[in-house]
């Protein structure tokens, strides 16, 4: 990016805000134990696949004395998954403590994620490098990779190189399988009698990695304020234009977070929550008549306009959909081979419709052919359907057009329908950090200095109360296994983290349930505007509306 704009070239400037303790001299931050942590499922089997660190405390880095400091160290580090805003801000992060403690560390970055580690591909991460990425978006410091370590030759190269390179320590940014994945490694590394610690730090935009200690993943702030923009923009443009329904599809396949949020920063007419959808067995049908029935009363009142929030992993929460994609996933793995020979896709859909149970069959024959299409386009490394791909804002609007003509043949509906259908993904997860995704994140970093430096390993980064001003941030870590949770995949039982769904009973929830009849019938959007990078902190520093509501 030769040619920077004014405001990427202000954002260097930017001095990340910290909790007051990691501005103290290293010597005298120690790290102190606040109690057991475990996880709250699958004991047993998770003690036994992790003696090293199961049963470890919490930790809390408070006032005292570090023994550790000035000897210096060589760390390891790399981004796994998805891009998330704040990602080169860990790093920084991670540099600066490194540095404070001894100007002859090292910090070694690996090429392309876990892949890089595995492979040896790597570059040394130098102060000139740091500072021409600090508060910035994306990755491309030293990119990103989805390659899982699973294997017992990739874990013997991910040692050997980790060996070769004399690393004190690794972190590894990621979500929730890349931070099983650090959890597996350090299991791994200890077993082998290596004394390299491995580090977590919490990154997804989906927010589904948190818990009583880790309170949000980074990148999360800065997605959903990036979304709610554009659908500010939008719900402006609806009452303008006075023409069309917006359907706006949001990233988040297993959890509703991102929706709920854009939610409650903008007000849509509708918002579907997954969650609420599978534990309420909500039907499709049942689903589309709550969007009729907004189209028809605001049609009553002269307005043939309005907004919609889809959570895009939604399909897979709706009772009768999450059988017919589980028959369709089962089919496909049954009869790989036959699929794959198949001249078109027309062949391939009409195969999958011959082969499907009666109940399924019939509800894949009732879908509008693009969908159809896209329930059987390739599957991902998992053998589940790529939820990303598929359109179900364009299957609601076909439904919910066919319901109102119904309703109008019926009386019931004496408007005009006419819609706009958007996907907001990409679009968020390589944004400027705001303010806040910029300190959280280099707080982060700077934490899994200190855990790394304490020889803390099987740990993941931990920053708390971050409703409050970045100085009153409690920085700390917890033990990985205590996050995590057995679960069958690939036909084997496998301990993962557990994701964090959006709670029915949290106050986030509630808070929206409690509105959104009202909004379902008013124009009463809500307008955030663009990101503030400039300003009084009640507009540039303010957390997500979730972590306000929820935030101890």
């Amino acid at each position: 990016m030769s040619e920077r704009s004014p405001l990427h070239n202000a954002r260097f400037a930017y001095i990340p805000k910290m909790p007051e303790i990691l501005g103290s001299s290293l010597s005298s931050i120690e790290a102190v134990p606040v109690g057991v942590v475990e996880p709250s499922h699958d004991k047993e089997a998770l003690k036994q696949i992790f003696p090293h660190s199961y049963g470890t405390p919490a930790i809390r880095f408070n006032s005292g004395k570090n023994p550790f400091v000035g000897k210096p160290m060589t760390l390891g580090v790399l981004l796994s998954g998805g891009p998330a805003p704040g990602g080169h801000n860990v790093i920084a992060g991670l540099f600066d403590g490194l540095k404070k403690a001894s100007t002859n560390s090292r910090l070694i970055g690996f090429k392309g994620g876990p892949g890089g580690l595995v492979d040896n591909k790597y570059q040394e991460i130098d102060a000139a490098l740091v500072d021409s990425y600090r508060n910035t978006g994306g990755f491309d410091m030293i990119g990103s990779g989805r390659t899982k370590i699973e294997s017992p030759e990739q874990f013997a190269k991910a040692l050997a190189v980790a060996q070769q390179h004399k690393l004190d320590a690794l972190v590894v940014v990621g979500g929730d399988d890349s931070n099983t994945n650090a959890a597996l490694l350090a299991e791994y590394f200890a077993l082998n009698g290596a004394t390299i610690t491995v580090v977590g730090v919490p990154k997804t935009i989906d927010g589904d990695l948190k818990n009583e200690w880790i309170e949000a993943s980074f990148g999360f702030d800065t997605a959903t304020k990036v979304y709610s923009e554009l659908i500010g923009n939008i719900c402006r443009d609806a009452p303008s234009g006075r023409k069309y329904w917006h359907f706006i599809r949001l990233m988040g396949r297993s959890a509703s977070h991102i929706a709920l949020e854009c939610a409650l920063q903008t007000r849509p007419n509708v918002a579907l929550i997954s969650e609420e959808i599978e534990a309420k067995k909500i039907s499709l049908s049942a689903i589309v008549e709550t969007i009729t029935d907004s189209v028809a009363a605001r049609a009553a009142k002269g307005e043939n306009f309005g907004v919609v929030l889809i959570p895009e992993g939604l399909i897979e929460f709706i009772p009768e959909m999450k059988v017919l994609i589980a028959s369709i996933n089962e089919l496909l793995a049954k009869d790989t081979e036959i699929f794959k020979t198949l001249p078109s896709l027309e062949a391939q859909v009409s195969f999958v419709a011959q082969h499907l149970p009666e109940n399924p069959k019939a509800l894949f024959l009732s879908l509008p052919s693009d969908i159809q299409a896209q329930l059987c386009w390739d599957r991902d490394p998992h053998g589940n359907v790529q939820v990303s791909r598929i359109e179900t804002e364009r299957l609601l609007v076909a439904m919910v057009k066919e319901k109102l003509a119904v309703m109008a043949a019926q009386g019931a509906y004496k408007g005009k329908f006419d819609y706009q259908t958007h996907f907001m993904g990409y679009e968020g997860r390589c944004a400027f950090p705001t303010n806040f995704d910029a300190d959280y994140c280099y707080s982060l970093g700077f934490t899994a200095f200190l855990l790394s430096l304490n020889g803390l390993s099987g740990y993941i980064a931990s920053i708390r109360n971050l409703v409050a001003p970045a100085s009153e941030w409690i920085p700390g870590g917890i033990p990985l296994v205590s996050m995590m949770n057995i679960e069958r995949r690939h036909g084997a039982d496998k301990p993962v983290i557990r994701k964090a769904l959006v709670e029915l009973e949290g106050k986030a929830f509630i808070h929206f349930a409690a509105q959104r009849e009202q909004w379902s019938k008013s124009s009463d959007y809500r307008l955030p505007g663009s990101i503030q990078y400039f300003g009084p902190p009640a507009v540039t520093d303010m957390p997500s509306i979730l972590l306000q509501l929820e935030g101890k």
